[in-house]
């Protein structure tokens, strides 16, 4: 799989668990890494593109 859909799968499952936290700590801590994976996923797609 490559890195940037393997960091989309990996917010996308972080939202779930977001939404599924009975503590909103947790639940914030989990909306935050998504926006993480989601950022990192986004730099790693630029970096391609200029290479390319």
């Amino acid at each position: 799989m490559k890195p940037t859909k393997s960091l989309k799968q990996q917010a996308r499952v972080a939202e779930k668990a977001a939404q599924e936290a009975a503590d909103e700590f947790v639940a914030n801590q989990m909306k935050t890494l998504a926006s993480a994976f989601r950022a990192q996923a986004k730099v790693l797609k630029k970096k391609r593109k200029k290479s390319s």
